[in-house]
């Protein structure tokens, strides 16, 4: 009796937020981590909008991962959100990964986030990623130059879509992590909506089969998420939100080519992440300068008061 009691109090539970420039990888290493798409990838800059927590439960610990949004100067309403989103979750954390890519090193970004974090007494771990992509030599270097600006409690070079080092990290992170309690079931990966996965994984799409500014300019709305009671088919509605009538021309492509591909290959993520034949439907709307309208912002999730 007395050993199940010493394993019931060693169980450790916290929330862990990964801050850094866009496109350093944090949506990676999550996926990576909880064996599964929640959060979206894309080459471009700023893809992350919100926070997005991934849960990860052992037998003996609860690690809440937050991926925020890359920091960015803001451009408009919605960067200055985006910002909110990802300084504030800073004070609220565990443990703070700062994450870097190893390719592009040290930029001003970065110099922004060691500023930030030098306002905060939660531990943080240096998590330098796409090291597969580096010679070890070069590694050293980025070692080197980050501890001279900053007392990193932990420093681990990764490589998120490999896979190295990244089960080290976790290890790591369950050192610093205080005995704590189960938030969430054992079977839940994140503690967002089902809708708000499958509105980003369409998002996804959509940014990688576009270019330029129309990225950016995109919102995903969840009209309608129901099973159909003659089948085991989801009925699955959403509009794609954009701000000129040139980019609905583009989204929607020559004879809807590009709106048929972008369903086609957020039906595949859908249809895994719902376990179900999804039937999804999709359309476009134009919503003239919607990221530096506040009600607009709110209309599609972009909450201040929830941060």
């Amino acid at each position: 009796m007395q050993n199940k009691s010493t394993e019931q109090q060693t169980f450790k539970s916290g929330f862990v937020s990964i801050i850094g420039r866009p496109n350093v990888g944090k949506s990676t290493y999550i996926n990576r981590v909880i064996g599964q798409k929640i959060a979206i990838m894309s080459d471009k800059p700023q893809t992350t909008r919100n926070k997005v927590q991934g849960v990860l439960t052992t037998n003996d610990s609860q690690i809440i991962l937050i991926d925020t949004p890359g920091i960015h100067k803001p451009k408009h309403k919605l960067g200055d959100f985006m910002m909110r989103v990802a300084t504030n979750t800073l004070k609220e954390v565990d443990l703070i990964l700062f994450m870097i890519n190893a390719v592009e090193g040290y930029g001003k970004g970065d110099e922004f986030i060691i500023e930030k974090l030098k306002t905060v007494r939660t531990p943080v771990f240096l998590v330098i990623n796409k090291i597969d992509q580096v010679h070890p030599d070069d590694l050293l270097k980025i070692i080197e130059k980050y501890k001279e600006l900053y007392d990193f409690a932990e420093i681990i070079p990764i490589s998120a879509l490999e896979g190295q080092n990244t089960e080290r990290l976790l290890e790591q992170i369950k050192e610093y992590l205080p005995e704590g309690p189960q938030y969430y079931p054992a079977d839940q990966i994140t503690d967002h909506p089902e809708r708000f996965i499958v509105s980003e994984l369409i998002r996804e799409k959509v940014l990688h089969l576009t270019r330029e500014e129309v990225p950016h300019s995109i919102a995903v709305i969840i009209e309608k998420m129901q099973k159909k009671p003659e089948s085991e088919t989801i009925h699955v509605m959403a509009a794609i939100i954009v701000e000129r009538s040139s980019q609905k021309g583009i989204i929607i492509g020559k004879q809807g080519s590009m709106l048929k591909e972008v369903g086609k290959r957020a039906r595949i993520d859908i249809e895994n992440l719902l376990g179900s034949k999804v039937y999804l439907e999709l359309w476009v709307k134009v919503q003239k300068d919607w990221r530096n309208k506040i009600t607009q912002l709110r209309d599609f999730g972009f909450r201040e008061d929830e941060y």
